[in-house]
């Protein structure tokens, strides 16, 4: 099954390349990014409407794995400006790469966290990329390893819940699960990971979606909204995203990149 999942990006694994050549970008990109093909997603937003009908997902590509220790150290010594030491305190609270100087050195492979929103967006920006949305990073963690959409599989779900069962102080951090369905790689069971909109999951971008918006202003309150209330994982996901301001940085919190193909 690996090898069939491998096969399936080979002819578009974005890692030097193939989106360079497919979108026109003007130099190869040595950051393994695989293309995502569109479709659909219900998902467990419902964007302040009861009728939460299927949302289109357009076509892009996502980072294969998280953004490292080591990749993030890159962006460091290019961009000083976001190191611990010089990041403006608007832009990062107390805990913002606490731990990064010792991870650099003895865990380079594992997935950077204790970053901020705004220094996600500026990794990303910095590999022409930008974090994905919630639908983006919904519709892909909603693969296993041969299905697009495994969300309804029992087992699939115990599998995500059993890594929420571990104590935090135990977990691993190293990338390189085995790839899903799309090839992308530690959607579940590593990190946390900060979204394009994490601000907005509760509450509809579009105030003719809302109802009332006394209803949707709050967490709690807004949490009554959400849809298919069995698939807990990801709803916990929303939970934490909801909690947080873009300066917030935590120890289980990363990103990835995506990117949406050249027009």
């Amino acid at each position: 099954m690996l090898a069939l999942t491998l096969a399936r990006h080979l002819t578009c694994v974005v890692s030097l390349v193939c989106m360079s050549t497919q979108y026109g970008l003007a130099e190869p990109v040595d950051v393994p990014y695989l293309d995502v093909p569109a479709g659909s997603i219900v998902s467990v937003l419902s964007g302040g409407s009861s009728d939460n009908g299927p949302t289109p997902v357009a076509a892009f590509f996502m980072r294969a794995q998280p953004v490292t220790v080591a990749q993030f150290q890159h962006f460091l010594e290019t961009h000083p400006e976001w190191s611990r030491a010089q990041v403006p305190a608007v832009f990062a609270d107390g805990n913002y790469l606490h731990s990064h100087d010792a991870a650099a050195g003895q865990l380079p492979q594992q997935a950077i966290t204790n970053v901020s929103w705004f220094a996600a967006q500026a990794f990303c920006e910095s590999e022409q990329a930008r974090l994905p949305t919630w639908y983006e990073w919904e519709y892909v963690a909603a693969a296993d390893e041969s299905h697009a959409d495994a969300r309804k599989d029992p087992a699939w779900r115990a599998r995500i819940l059993g890594w929420y069962s571990q104590p935090a102080s135990h977990r691993q951090l190293q990338v390189g699960s085995t790839p899903n369905y799309y090839g992308v790689q530690d959607m579940h069971g590593l990190i946390w990971e900060w979204v394009e909109d994490f601000n907005a999951l509760l509450v509809s971008a579009d105030s003719r979606n809302q109802g009332d918006p006394d209803q949707l202003q709050y967490c709690g309150a807004g949490a009554i909204s959400l849809q298919d209330r069995e698939n807990f994982a990801i709803l916990m996901r929303v939970a934490l995203l909801s909690s947080l301001g873009g300066s917030d940085s935590t120890n289980d919190l990363g990103f990835r990149c995506a990117r949406s193909p050249l027009k």
